[in-house]
């Protein structure tokens, strides 16, 4: 048994003593923060530190007797390898937003016992899932345990990283005047105050931007608002006396990070609340005692969404400079190729690099994915040190990168020939390629839900009986989360807040993976734009704007499976992408454009 092996059996016989001190038969530890955070600082990254299991999205549940970690298809590979041999096992679910762990509690904790969850990092919603699941079964829920105080000595604190203001021209409305959207948004649904926990709707709403979580350019911060002013609770010594002068202006005071929830239990009777249940913790709810509270989406949520006509300008600058410096960056692996070792690490280092060298660069926008062959059919792969491909010998290579620039956010995914590739492979390849354009050709009325265009892109994919795991499309934020919501091109439900509106930025990507073999995604991110043609009598309809620039490999491409429209379609973005970044790349950048982008 290795040391990692024995840790992670360790700090899992810990957790058993404390529900055995706690009188508990199992305690739940989402992959969450008080914010609610797709990514977390280290002090609430409690699920990888108890298992080993380091994706991004998973739940683990610990008994007397089973430890478990709930995650889906993007991460099975994965997670079986980090969890072989810990002691956990892993409970393979259909999709992220699966609430098959409670199912798994209800049914394995013997009723009149009790589970425990910490309820400051647990969602409104999901509390309420949860206990009404359990109260069915007869099982009792505390949500004051913290299991991660009681067996993580050395946990880590809150980060500290100073917070910046985001400033015009890349942000071209004002945080008054955001301030002012929201206010109108509250009035209409009768709320005195608005409690806003989830920090990327804090960074947009008072152009404001940070570095606590990697990636994410967010702060850990809480807000109440009211008609006169707001209190933005962050950590001290995070805003400098400079800036909280400029947010004065705008009347914006800043008080202690954990002064928030007695914020809100100062909130006199006759007040009413507006939360999110999606976006507020069960936690920071419980403090809400006098208050009326009324329930609905956050307005900023909504708002930041939308791109404004200014924002879209410069998306598409910053569009143009990510595409410059993937030319530059593959100009180098084309050449470099059967030269010198090239790796998965070596990849990412140097198109890193070629996106430093770019003006308004800020940084990653996640964690590049670089995977060879049978590394690529796992969707979120990450290679390190200790276990990386040599780029050598035939196959094929995904690349999934982004990168967070001043004007806005990006996210893309090709795949590159290495040596020969094989008439399979070329047949997968074509069919996501397929699923691409049917997608970003798609034209869709106003309002519609963004779940329901998901089969558009899995349809020549589901023609050969295939499929992939994961969603087709996330929204992308501007200089903000790579992941955002509402809009969700997936396999999800269909709500109100889900409907495509003009302005909101997502990603196509479907893919196809072969586990042991390889793996295929092309991903561009889009823009909802008004119809190209006469609008009918049928009311207003969007298409996409594709946004990514960057050409697609076409020496993967089986010919025989792509219609004329398709070809042509193929043809223009190559012909776009050649337009707008020729001026801006030179020598073997510009060569290897011209060269990618010949018509087929």
């Amino acid at each position: 048994m290795d040391t990692r092996t024995s840790t992670h059996r360790l700090r899992i016989e810990h957790v058993r003593d404390a529900l055995k001190q706690r009188g508990l038969a199992a305690v739940l530890v989402p992959s969450s923060d008080p914010h609610l955070s797709e990514y977390l600082p280290e002090r609430w990254q409690g699920r990888q530190w108890l298992s080993g299991f380091t994706g991004s999205m998973g739940t683990l549940v610990v008994t007397l007797e089973t430890a478990a970690v709930f995650a889906d298809s993007r991460y099975w590979v994965q997670a079986e390898a980090e969890l072989a041999g810990t002691g956990t096992e892993l409970v393979k679910i259909a999709t992220g937003t699966s609430t098959q762990h409670i199912d798994w509690l209800a049914e394995h904790v013997p009723a009149g016992r009790t589970v425990g969850v910490d309820g400051s990092v647990l969602g409104l919603a999901a509390a309420a899932t949860l206990k009404q699941a359990l109260d069915r079964a007869g099982v009792e829920l505390d949500t004051d345990v913290d299991v991660l105080a009681d067996v993580w000595p050395d946990r880590p604190g809150l980060p500290d990283a100073k917070v910046y203001e985001h400033c015009a021209p890349e942000a071209p409305v004002s945080r008054a005047a955001k301030l002012a959207a929201v206010r109108d948004a509250m009035a209409r649904a009768g709320a005195t105050h608005h409690f806003v926990s989830t920090v990327d709707d804090i960074a947009w709403l008072f152009n404001l931007r940070g570095s606590d979580v990697n990636y994410n350019p967010v702060f850990l911060a809480h807000a109440l608002i009211d008609a006169q002013g707001v209190h933005l609770f962050v950590a001290d010594g995070k805003v400098d006396m400079a800036l909280q002068a400029q947010l004065a202006k705008d009347g914006v005071t800043i008080l202690p990070y954990a002064q928030a929830g007695a914020a809100l239990a100062a909130l006199p009777e006759g007040s009413t609340l507006l939360i999110d249940p999606r976006r507020v913790t069960l936690g920071l709810r419980g403090h809400v005692v006098k208050a009326n509270v009324v329930e609905g989406i956050n307005p900023s949520t909504l708002m930041k969404s939308r791109k404004t006509a200014d924002e879209a300008a410069y998306v598409r600058r910053a569009m143009e400079q990510d595409g410059a410096a993937m030319c530059e960056f593959y100009a180098w692996l084309e050449g470099a190729l059967g030269q010198e070792r090239i790796t998965e690490l070596t990849i990412d280092a140097h198109l890193s690099a070629a996106r430093a060298r770019r003006p308004g660069f800020v940084g990653l926008s996640f964690g590049t994915i670089a995977a060879f062959n049978a590394n690529g059919a796992m969707p979120h792969y990450r290679a390190t040190p200790e276990s990386h491909a040599v780029i050598e010998g035939d196959g094929l290579l995904l690349i999934d990168s982004g990168g967070q620039y001043l004007g806005g956010t990006t996210d893309i995914t090709r795949v590159w020939p290495i040596g020969q590739v094989s008439d399979a492979q070329r047949r997968d390849y074509t069919l996501v390629l397929k699923g691409t354009m049917a997608l970003s050709r798609t034209r869709y009325p106003r309002g519609t839900p963004s779940p329901m265009l998901d089969a558009i892109a899995r349809a020549p994919l589901w023609a050969e009986n295939l499929d992939y795991g994961h969603g087709t499309g996330h929204g992308v934020g501007y200089f903000l989360n790579v992941h955002e919501g509402p809009q969700s091109i997936s396999r999800t439900m269909a709500e109100p807040q889900t409907a495509m509106e003009p302005g909101m930025i997502t990603s196509i990507e479907p893919g196809l993976y072969r586990p042991g073999r390889w793996g295929i995604r092309i991903e561009n991110l889009v823009m909802n734009v008004p119809s190209s043609i006469d609008a009918s009598e049928f009311g207003e309809f969007l298409e996409f704007e594709t946004l990514t620039l960057c050409p697609i490999d076409t020496r993967c491409i089986d010919r025989s499976l792509l219609r004329a429209d398709e070809i042509a379609w193929l043809n223009a973005y190559h012909a776009e992408v050649r337009k707008r970044l020729e001026s801006l790349v030179d020598g073997a950048a510009r060569g290897w454009l011209v060269t990618r982008t010949e018509p087929i």
